[in-house]
């Protein structure tokens, strides 16, 4: 038998926070930039729920996709279109709203707006107006497949966020070319009809051997995040028929290449190219660290691009 809300481990102490937020200072005249759940609705926070419910509107990318999030926690404000196609006319309205001393909230259909949604122009035309803007965080696609595949450390916590790749093969292929080459791993979205096929240009570009990262229906039910070489990602694909289906992060990892880096001279180099003859590319990179006192996991991903290169040339 389900324990009923009054019964439910925490929910003292989830009223007693939710009356801390709620108590927090909502100043007037003010555009709230608000993240939104990528997927599951109990990722919203009290603070983004507070936010939205005591915004005077709500503009949404689109409204019809943010009714189901505001039914759910039962938000009644009212909303107003903002989206791509007519952003100068929302951004106009928007700060003709905040003229008149309201609290406007923004939001995407999910995740944060402003970064890869659209928001951007309304949050400068707020700012260059005089108006306050407070972000107010929460989910985003983009850490959650940093969270759930490793590919960063807190030593090497670099990495790059590339959008969407271009939709045409010849235009895409170029834009792999210049985001594979940095040293350090590339996140991008793709759609459900385009995602293997940018796989297989991420293997005619990059390699078999060069690591990849899928993350699809991030915090969904079927959430499923899968590192492979590219040789193997045609496969694991198509061992499922849903596997390409929903929405996806890919991440390209890092070869650890980096010519401008004390770490990628000649010595260590030579160093790793000596140790890889007789050990495995996790054993090479902890005994070179020892040895040079560099980081591991610097070490860890040059030895690997070296150990990728071998390969291929074989």
């Amino acid at each position: 038998m389900n324990a009923s809300p009054a019964n439910v481990p925490g929910q003292e102490a989830w009223a007693r926070i939710a009356d801390r937020v709620a108590g927090q200072q909502w100043p007037a005249s003010t555009l709230y930039v608000v993240a939104t759940p990528i997927g599951n609705l109990g990722d919203l926070s009290l603070r983004a729920w507070q936010a939205l419910a005591r915004a005077d509107v709500i503009a949404a990318e689109d409204t019809r996709e943010s009714r189901v999030l505001l039914d759910a926690w039962g938000i009644a404000t009212p909303m107003m279109a903002a989206h791509r196609h007519n952003e100068a006319e929302a951004a106009a309205a928007i700060v003709a709203r905040l003229e008149q001393g309201q609290r406007v909230a923004l939001i995407s259909d999910a995740g944060a707006p402003a970064v890869s949604d659209p928001g951007a122009r309304i949050v400068r035309a707020a700012r260059a107006a005089g108006f306050a803007v407070v972000p107010v965080p929460g989910p985003s696609a983009v850490i959650t497949a940093l969270m759930g595949s490793g590919v960063t450390t807190d030593e090497n916590p670099a990495y790059a966020f590339a959008g969407f790749p271009p939709t045409k093969a010849m235009a895409r292929v170029r834009w792999l070319e210049r985001w594979s080459a940095l040293p350090a791993p590339v996140l991008l979205f793709e759609s459900p009809h385009r995602v293997v096929a940018t796989l297989q240009d991420m293997l005619a570009v990059c390699g078999p051997a060069r690591e990849v990262t899928v993350a699809r229906e991030l915090t969904k039910r079927f959430e499923e995040i899968a590192s492979m070489p590219l040789r193997d990602a045609a496969d694991w694909m198509a061992a499922q028929p849903h596997r390409t289906q929903g929405e996806f992060v890919l991440i390209l990892h890092s070869t650890g290449v980096d010519a401008d880096t004390d770490e990628s001279d000649a010595a260590t180099d030579a160093l790793l190219d000596a140790l890889l003859d007789a050990l495995s590319v996790r054993d090479a990179a902890r005994v070179a660290a020892r040895i040079t006192g560099l980081p591991r996991d610097v070490l860890y991903n040059r030895a690997l691009g070296r150990k990728q290169r071998e390969e291929q040339t074989v």
